[in-house]
């Protein structure tokens, strides 16, 4: 089990930026692939991006494609989401995961952080 806390999260006004961390710590960290999910009041929870720890590669959602970037520093077990040019559409709490294999599916990242607010308004 990979335990995993997020951090960053606050309020912005659309057009600014927020840099979000997920600290990593437990089960070795560096076989797991690392998510960054969100969910908005009302909406289901929706896949942001990702993050090989290995490699560092990493694969977005097109909603935020051009908009975040997703980087990890492997001496800190530390993933970060960094979000530009925020929208009002970005308000969600944001999760960082850990799973295993290339996916975008929820149910295949096993361990949770307990989430971060991200509001932007307009």
């Amino acid at each position: 089990q990979v335990q995993l806390v997020e951090s960053g999260g606050g309020l912005v006004q659309a057009g600014g930026s927020l840099r979000l961390s997920c600290a990593a710590s437990g089960r070795t960290v560096s076989s797991y692939v690392m998510g960054w999910f969100r969910q908005a009041p009302g909406k289901e929870r929706e896949f942001v991006g990702r993050i090989t720890w290995t490699f560092g590669t990493t694969y977005y959602a097109d909603s935020v494609k051009g908009r975040f970037t997703i980087s990890r520093d492997t001496a800190k077990n530390t993933v970060y989401l960094q979000m530009n040019s925020l929208k009002p559409e970005d308000t969600a709490v944001y999760y960082c995961a850990a799973g295993a294999g290339r996916t975008t599916r929820e149910g295949d990242f096993a361990s949770w952080g307990q989430g971060t607010q991200v509001t932007v308004s307009s």
